[in-house]
């Protein structure tokens, strides 16, 4: 598309049709204590050549692939097959925008109609959204979604999910009147189900709960399914990792109403911080209540197969009361690398690669644990990424580790009380026997 700046004479016109004098007067309403009176400060315009050598000498500083890596935290590093980025990066996927005409749009309507469909195999529920922007995102909807359906104002969340999910939720909710309520840990990594049973009552809308959580510990979501549901209320099983879906029974089938989270596992690399895919899906009886929309299939008159927006339910199509969120778009190209992706590696493909990640995650815990003083922080199971507890302060630990090229994983000083020694190591199928190996052997040098 051409771009051609309004002239002088076009400025003026634009003014007096609104009825200003000067651009200044558009920005009334805004106090002047915060308005910006100075230019930004920012270097002087560059012809084109120079400006292209200094992008591509900015762009040279990202070191990310000089380094071995264990982060996970909610971003998970995985193999992602060649065919992904090549089909993804045509031009008749990277440039549809959102599919309001069928007719037009049945490629990215039928890929939309896919990416539920994997969805809903997933997560064992049987209708699922065109995606959402990203996991916290999701989270905090799955909230909104669980008071909609109950009418209820209290909803509790499991202190092991996401902080950064909490923190979203938390915005969320803040000026609609609800309230949430934590419900803590234990020992052995998971929710306190003695707790769960005493804030569990009447009033609340239901409980939102992480699987694997974010100490990498897996749930008993059939026990919160139990104990939420004999209140009436709702269970959100969030999952970060999704590809722990490929190997963990599914969400659906230990009870959830809702299954939300991150894909970004699903044929996204980590791309320092985005942009992601949240998804959704919950049980039939529910589904008027999705965020967003869902592509469904159907036939044209003459009994040929079509996709169409079945539901549509943002600001953007019904009355803003009505809406189910104010969402006005989605993260359909990433839901499409997603479909590939999962197409790519088929069912067997998917567990075998979940299972590479749950082997090798054992395999590097008992090589670290075998250094003096590193236990692992919390006795339930794990699928990927685990909590070490350290002899030394985590976070000089880990900038010990970055100095030998290594990221040792997320020093969790900063997200939990009294974890200054606690380290949150993510170990996926990319990771060999000898990169396991090379994070022990330095591990073992820093702390001695």
């Amino acid at each position: 598309m051409s771009y051609i700046a309004l002239s002088d004479n076009d400025k003026r016109e634009m003014l007096a049709r609104v009825g200003v004098r000067e651009p200044a007067e558009l920005f009334g309403c805004i106090p002047e204590g915060v308005r910006l009176t100075k230019l930004l400060d920012l270097p002087p315009a560059m012809p084109e050549p120079e400006l292209d050598r200094h992008m591509t000498a900015v762009a040279a500083k990202n070191t990310y692939g000089d380094f071995l890596s264990f982060l996970g935290a909610g971003v998970y590093d995985h193999f992602i097959p060649s065919i992904v980025d090549s089909l993804s990066s045509r031009t008749e996927f990277v440039t549809p925008y959102t599919p309001y005409q069928p007719e037009v749009a049945q490629g990215t309507l039928q890929a939309i109609f896919e990416y539920q469909t994997l969805i809903c195999q997933l997560t064992g529920l049987d209708v699922s959204n065109a995606s959402l922007y990203d996991g916290a995102h999701a989270a905090a909807e799955a909230v909104l979604m669980i008071h909609r359906l109950t009418g209820r104002k209290r909803v509790l969340v499991a202190r092991s999910l996401h902080p950064q999910y909490r923190e979203t939720i938390l915005t969320y909710t803040r000026n609609v009147g609800l309230v949430v309520e934590e419900v803590g840990y234990g020992s052995c990594g998971g929710l306190k189900s003695a707790e769960l049973r005493e804030k569990m009552g009447d009033d609340v809308a239901g409980l939102l709960v992480q699987s694997p959580n974010f100490f990498g510990v897996v749930e008993d979501l059939k026990a919160c399914a139990d104990a939420v549901h004999a209140r009436k209320g709702l269970l959100a099983a969030v999952t970060a990792e999704a590809l722990s879906l490929g190997l963990l029974e599914a969400p659906g089938k230990l009870g959830a109403d809702i299954a939300c989270g991150e894909a970004q596992s699903f044929g996204l690399p980590p791309a320092f911080g985005g942009p992601y895919l949240g998804f959704m899906a919950s049980a039939k009886e529910h589904m008027r209540q999705l965020p967003g929309r869902i592509a469904g299939q159907t036939k044209d008159v003459d009994g040929r197969r079509g996709f169409v927006l079945t539901l549509s339910t943002r600001e953007q199509h019904i009355r803003r009361e009505k809406a189910t969120s104010n969402i006005c778009s989605n993260q359909a190209w990433c839901a499409l690398r997603a479909t590939m992706f999962l197409e790519t590696l088929g069912r067997e493909g998917l567990r075998e690669m979940a299972l590479q990640n749950v082997h090798k995650a054992r395999y590097a815990a008992d090589a670290l644990t075998r250094l003096p003083g590193v236990t692992v922080r919390f006795s339930g199971s794990f699928f990927n990424e685990f909590v070490l507890d350290l002899p030394k302060d985590a976070a000089a630990v880990a900038a010990a580790l970055k100095a030998k090229g290594i990221l040792g994983g997320l020093p969790l000083g900063g997200f939990e009380p009294g974890a200054e020694k606690a380290l949150l190591v993510a170990v996926t199928e990319v990771q060999t026997k000898a990169c396991i190996d090379r994070l022990a052997a330095a591990l073992e040098e820093v702390l001695r």
